[in-house]
């Protein structure tokens, strides 16, 4: 008898089914290189994605089905603080880079390049970061963060930023400074990470302020006036709030010799009279220290979905290199050494292996 009810109550379920209606598929395997999901995308290279979208019956496709393609070519791109330079560089980067549901480059607005290294470390969806050279020295010798080279990897080496000192009259150099107050710029910028590992290298301790309106002619009028020795600031010359202080207001530009204390994590820099008119008499240049700043890539296992993804992101960049060196973008672009090295940190494989291939091409005569 229990048989004869089991039987009827599977007769009744399949009368209330509407004819014409069939099973649907289950969600794609969660794998970028076999699914038809990838292949589909790939049949539709170039397009732009919209939604919403359709199977190749017109049909919409499932929630599920739409999540996998959106994220299965998407990558997280830290970049920095909405007013920074890095910026510019991954919103470039994600114009360019754009390839449909083959490729997409989101560029995520941090706390600031120093903090980005944290992002690429531990924050979910970040596969490659803007961050600068020596936040991998702070990370190994502050933070005590192992195996950092075997965790991290550079794609290439950004242009670099220079460290720009503004000091009183008295402040002839570095030295001049021991003991004086000087301000590292807001939190969240290169300022408050370099400043730091410069006086440490050297030795030299001093008292650490905080002038109002960091980025404004303004706070070097608190420097002439006394509050503050000297104002640091790194970023790419020239600035346009330091361009802007008179030539008459006793403050300068104070030169860093370049020597061997700084050679494994710093680059040699200067400033004419081009860069700062006001403050560089023409015909002299005043030393400095510049940082290098790096796009840098997790180290994922060379098997994985997520090394894959930041391997295709390295193809489409070379692919596309000679478009962001032109015109409306950066000129910066124009200044990048894809052959540039990062003392102490390894190149991510797929990039290595792209300049070992272009080297092994034998160039066309024009």
């Amino acid at each position: 008898m229990r048989i004869l009810i089991i039987i009827a109550s599977i007769l009744l379920l399949i009368s209330t089914i509407p004819s014409g209606v069939v099973a649907e598929p289950l969600a794609p395997p969660k794998t970028l290189s076999t699914t038809p999901v990838v292949e589909m995308a790939q049949a539709k290279r170039g397009a732009t994605s919209s939604i919403p979208r359709r199977d190749q019956q017109g049909q919409p496709l499932r929630d599920d089905t739409l999540k996998y393609k959106l994220n299965s070519w998407t990558l997280g791109l830290a970049a920095g603080q909405l007013e920074g330079a890095p910026i510019r560089f991954a919103t470039e980067l994600a114009r360019v880079l754009d390839d449909g549901d083959n490729m997409r480059v989101l560029p995520i607005i941090t706390r600031g390049v120093p903090a980005n290294l944290d992002d690429l470390l531990y924050l979910r969806g970040v596969d490659i970061a803007v961050a600068q050279s020596d936040a991998f020295e702070y990370f190994r010798t502050n933070r005590k963060i192992n195996n950092l080279n075997k965790r991290v990897n550079y794609i290439l080496r950004f242009p670099i930023a220079e460290v720009q000192v503004i000091a009183r009259p008295e402040i002839r150099s570095l030295e001049d400074l021991r003991g004086k107050k000087v301000d590292f710029g807001p939190p969240g910028t290169s300022t408050t990470l370099t400043t730091p590992l410069i006086f440490q290298r050297l030795g030299i301790n001093v008292q650490e302020v905080k002038l109002p309106n960091p980025f404004t002619p303004a706070a070097y009028q608190r420097i002439a006036k006394g509050e503050a020795d000297a104002a640091v600031r790194v970023s790419q010359k020239p600035l346009s709030h330091v361009a802007q202080i008179p030539p008459n207001s006793g403050l300068h530009l104070v030169s860093i010799p370049f020597n061997k204390v700084f050679a494994d994590l710093y680059a040699i820099g200067e400033f004419t009279h081009e860069d700062y008119p006001n403050l560089v008499p023409e015909g002299q240049r005043v030393d400095t220290l510049a940082v290098p700043f790096v796009l840098a890539a997790y180290n994922w296992p060379k098997d994985s979905d997520r090394y894959r993804k930041v391997e295709r992101f390295v193809v489409k960049l070379f692919e596309n290199w000679e478009k962001l060196r032109q015109p409306p973008f950066a000129a910066k672009w124009r200044d990048i050494n894809l052959a540039a090295t990062v003392p102490g940190l390894p190149r991510f494989p797929a990039t290595q292996e792209w300049l070992d291939r272009q080297a092994r091409t034998p160039q066309k005569k024009e």
